[in-house]
């Protein structure tokens, strides 16, 4: 190997190059940089970005987000921000209650246990989905980010979730241990209930405490001077959120051969708010990636809404530029290795997942005898200004096809099939499903 590497003046070339300059510097494609404009024939935004900083909050901050445009038209207002500490408090609270549940529902089963084992490894994550995002929002409402602001741990939220998840697993050995004694569902509940307040104290010592009541107030960008008065979180959200949240639906691209397309689907063991509208999980609809990349032009392009969307965010991207695109890398041309794996193959391989959560607000289209056809995607990041296009991003349409996995749209836009495909029951996916992955 070392004789043929050496008689090979091309990796031995690559060789210079890669040892003195980062490897995505070398395989940087610069025809795909120079024709990658960032002009829209159809783009919403007219706001600054969010910024959800050293924490995992992505699917929170595109969530809130896409509800803000309304309640910013509403309010008059260019620059307004919903709480995501009070949001991302009330998730991780009713995760923690929905993990201890989860432990009850699985406790006589083996501590090895794939679904166990899945479960004590991913406790109480940052990261979710459209449908939890929805739980949150349609039971504890939303608060101004005056009222709830960021906090230390809420903008890093490393330590305090290293310190969350051992209370939650020490808290499961004592849940198992009860259960294995032949303990009552009242002592176990009684149990649950104590370690719930538990993390209550932890989450209010680390973000604050949410408040049950707050006096809005406001000037609008006109000038005039705005008083609600004593609203509720809920009585906040019943006024500005401008969306029927019970109206969207998520369409998600599986490939897998395993994933009809048209079918319903859920994961076993995930969600968050029990009793809440997706209590036996997250449920969408597979569909076909021409479809979803269909529904999400029309949402922009006709009805003006932006659109919520998961995707495998670090696959083929530049950072500064603001650039996503399938070749934007030539790490064939560097290491004169091919990669031979279809979209399918990376998920069955464990090589692609959802792992982040943003929001479409524009894409550019060519038109040819008045249809449509999308050739690049506008995207609002919540990593700040620093980065992109003042932390917007451009994402031409061949990386849509290959890393983008769900969007949350309208239900008016979505072919009848598929609407009525969530009436029937669900297929489960096992829990550690790469499809279950939270951005």
């Amino acid at each position: 190997m070392r004789a043929a590497f050496a008689a090979d003046p091309q990796q031995v070339r690559m060789q210079n190059a890669v040892t003195r300059t980062a490897i995505d510097d070398v395989a940087l494609r610069r025809d795909v940089v120079t024709t990658t404009d960032h002009s829209f024939r159809h783009r919403l935004d007219d706001w600054s970005v969010t910024s959800q900083k050293k924490s995992g909050r992505c699917w929170v901050f595109a969530g809130l987000n896409l509800l803000r445009v309304g309640a910013m038209q509403k309010m008059k207002l260019k620059d307004f921000q919903f709480s995501q500490n009070y949001t991302f408090f009330w998730d991780k609270l009713e995760r923690a209650n929905y993990f201890f549940e989860q432990i009850l529902v699985t406790a006589d089963r083996d501590l090895d246990d794939r679904t166990v084992a899945y479960l004590l490894d991913h406790p109480l994550d940052d990261g979710g989905q459209w449908n939890m995002f929805v739980n949150v929002v349609k039971k504890h409402g939303l608060v101004p980010m005056a009222a709830m602001p960021e906090t230390e741990s809420s903008s890093n939220t490393g330590r305090m979730n290293a310190n969350l998840k051992t209370l939650l697993r020490e808290g499961a050995a004592g849940l198992r241990d009860l259960a294995a004694a032949g303990a009552v569902r009242e002592a176990l509940d009684a149990r649950k209930q104590a370690l719930v307040e538990s993390v209550y104290r932890v989450l209010s010592i680390h973000l604050g405490t949410p408040p049950t009541a707050f006096d809005w107030r406001w000037r609008d960008d006109d000038k005039v001077f705005h008083a609600d008065g004593q609203m509720t979180p809920q009585q906040f959200a019943q006024r500005y959120v401008t969306v029927d949240l019970d109206a969207y639906v998520c369409l998600v691209h599986d490939p897998r051969s395993t994933s009809p397309v048209g079918r319903c689907f859920t994961v076993a063991h995930l969600g968050n708010v029990l009793g809440g509208d997706f209590d036996g999980g997250v449920r969408y609809v597979n569909a076909d990636i021409e479809v979803i990349k269909d529904v999400t032009r029309r949402s922009i392009a006709e009805r003006g809404e932006p659109v919520w969307m998961g995707c495998d965010v670090g696959k083929m991207m530049h950072r500064e530029l603001g650039i996503w695109d399938a070749e934007l890398f030539d790490y064939a041309g560097v290491y004169g290795i091919e990669s031979v794996h279809d979209k399918a193959q990376r998920l069955a391989y464990h090589q692609t997942l959802m792992t982040h959560a943003m929001m479409f607000t524009g894409v550019d289209t060519d038109v040819d005898g008045g249809s449509e056809t999308p050739r690049r995607w506008r995207v609002e990041n919540s990593w700040g200004a620093e980065n992109g296009i003042k932390g917007f991003y451009t994402m031409n349409d061949n990386w849509f096809d290959q890393h983008v996995f769900e969007v949350a749209v309208h239900r008016d836009l979505v072919p009848a099939e598929l609407v009525a495909a969530l009436d029937i029951d669900p297929v489960v996916l096992p829990a550690w499903d790469p499809m279950g992955s939270l951005a």
